[in-house]
């Protein structure tokens, strides 16, 4: 995720123009500043060649060691229209959830990167998450069986690198 700041260029009537900043969601920050130009022109009239760039930050979360359900508003474009729609994802951070809304807007609607626009995102609550996806893994006392599981040799026992025959992976 990048911050950009951004406004029209100074001119002799406005010596001082009003800033504005943007969190976008972009791999890199030449693509962070071409969508920050683009939401600018439908939002202000604002183009490239009339303004300047101020400043471009890469946003990174602090602590991202537990789970949290992330709230994701888009609008894209189809083959048939412009849809809006509201998607629901459980990842350790808010751009590993985007990353698994392009992918999954790739593989079930067809939607590539240019055509997605991301309105807002938010972390939901457990109470409040609407999608059958997310509120699966609210229960209490949820295991995940580990059917095949690979046995480690002792730290003290030398294993040879290659052996006769395949391992035991299923669990006794």
């Amino acid at each position: 995720m990048y911050q950009v700041v951004g406004r029209k260029a100074p001119t002799e009537s406005d010596s001082n123009p009003e800033a504005y900043r943007m969190k976008l969601f972009a791999p890199n920050t030449v693509i962070a500043k071409s969508r920050f130009w683009y939401f600018m022109h439908q939002m202000r009239k604002m183009k490239k060649t009339t303004g300047e760039i101020l400043d471009v930050n890469e946003i990174t979360e602090k602590a991202t060691g537990h789970v949290k359900n992330y709230g994701i508003w888009i609008k894209y474009n189809s083959r048939s229209g412009t849809h809006n729609m509201y998607r629901e994802y459980r990842d350790t951070s808010l751009n590993h959830a985007i990353q698994t809304l392009y992918d999954d807007m790739a593989g079930r609607h067809r939607a590539r990167f240019p055509s997605i626009q991301i309105i807002k995102t938010a972390t939901v609550e457990n109470k409040d998450c609407k999608r059958v996806q997310s509120t699966q893994y609210h229960e209490k006392g949820l295991k995940f069986p580990l059917p095949h599981r690979s046995l480690r040799a002792p730290t003290k026992q030398v294993r040879s690198l290659y052996l006769a025959n395949r391992p035991s992976t299923h669990f006794q």
